[in-house]
């Protein structure tokens, strides 16, 4: 999830510790994926809302990422962005998202 996209959605509200903490989590293996300099500025700071993966088979992945990262934190999840990812899990039956808190 890009910092600014957890700025808005609550981080703006946390000390520096907590900001830092976020930004150099190492705690779950989502929370980190490399993609290519292309992607990542397709991206750029957008939710599900405004950006999927181009590749259809990994939107099931990205999105409970996204959810995982979202709840880990304890970060806010916009009207817009829960219906993209409620649509988005449609598509994705039976899937179960674990989360260990960070906060």
């Amino acid at each position: 999830m890009p910092l600014a996209e957890a700025w808005d959605s609550g981080a703006s509200a946390w000390t520096p510790k907590e900001r830092q903490d976020y930004a150099n989590d190492l705690g779950d293996p989502r929370d980190l994926v490399a993609v290519s300099a292309k992607s990542n500025r397709s991206k750029a700071d957008r939710d599900p809302s405004q950006w999927l993966p181009p590749a259809a088979g990994y939107r099931c992945t990205y999105v409970t990422d996204w959810i995982a990262d979202k709840t880990r934190w304890c970060l806010d999840i916009d009207t817009a962005e829960q219906t993209a990812l409620t649509s988005t899990l449609a598509d994705c039956p039976d899937t179960v998202i674990t989360v260990t808190t960070a906060r």
